[in-house]
């Protein structure tokens, strides 16, 4: 079901102009994890598909929601290794429009289970100018911004420009000489910071579990948004109290927090 966005959203306070219309399916909730903005090319190389997936993956193995704008390429393949569950989309058309047909599936099971947002009502096709502005908003919700592949003048691009203005650390895949120019250009220029060590990078953006064998479930990324003891009780049971006997959590002034 297609809801309108009847709260404020802080991180949208980066944006140029705070959108005057927000629209959303699914889980609001996922908007309290932190969030990493993926994107890239739509048409990427082999090597930049294999290590979007395992950024994506590594991020959302930390408790982390990945913000992309479900076009093909990068986007798709961000989405779909983050899982439905740990997805933010953001699209260039209306919610009752699912586009790209070729990501339906994708766009379905994120209706389901992640969460879906436009500043577009209904019957609103995609233009040229709406994917400038959801570009900006992929940008705006992420703590940071990650471009895995682009080219000197590619949409991506733009988003950088937005990541810039608006003080965001940005992110790239290093590349041969020949290729991704647009982001080989930003490392050159100091402007963004390749990613070396995906493990290591992903470490600062979420939370790891001391204990490795804890399965990371809905559990772990539920008690990053550190909610009450009551609203933790309420959705987990015992749980709760398990995971702070293992040293997982802490209970603080009728907080839980991770450890």
């Amino acid at each position: 079901m297609i809801k309108r966005v009847d709260w404020h959203i802080e991180e949208l306070d980066s944006m140029k102009k705070y959108p005057k219309e927000l629209y959303y399916i699914g889980d609001k909730t996922l908007l309290n994890r932190p969030k990493v903005s993926i994107v890239g090319s739509r048409r990427p190389l082999n090597y930049t598909k294999q290590f979007t997936y395992k950024i994506a993956k590594a991020l959302t193995d930390r408790g982390v929601a990945i913000v992309s704008g479900l076009a093909m390429g990068v986007d798709a393949i961000a989405h779909g290794s983050a899982t439905a569950k740990n997805s933010i989309a953001v699209v260039a058309n209306s919610l009752d429009i699912r586009y790209p047909s070729v990501n339906r599936s994708l766009i379905e099971e994120i209706e389901k289970s992640g969460l879906i947002l436009s500043q577009f009502p209904k019957t609103f096709k995609p233009t040229p100018w709406s994917f400038v502005v959801r570009n900006e908003l992929v940008v705006a919700l992420g703590d940071i911004l990650i471009v895995t592949e682009a080219n000197k003048n590619s949409g991506s691009m733009r988003s950088v420009e937005f990541a810039l203005k608006m003080g965001k650390s940005i992110f790239v895949l290093p590349h041969r000489l020949d290729e991704s120019m647009g982001t080989n250009r930003l490392i050159s220029n100091g402007l963004a910071q390749p990613i070396y060590n995906i493990d290591e990078f992903a470490n600062k953006y979420g939370a790891v579990p001391k204990n490795d064998n804890i399965q990371r479930d809905e559990f772990f990324y539920f008690c990053q948004t550190s909610p009450t003891l009551d609203e933790a009780i309420r959705k987990f049971d015992s749980r709760v109290y398990e995971a702070e006997l293992e040293g997982l959590i802490s209970i603080e002034n009728g907080l839980v927090k991770l450890i």
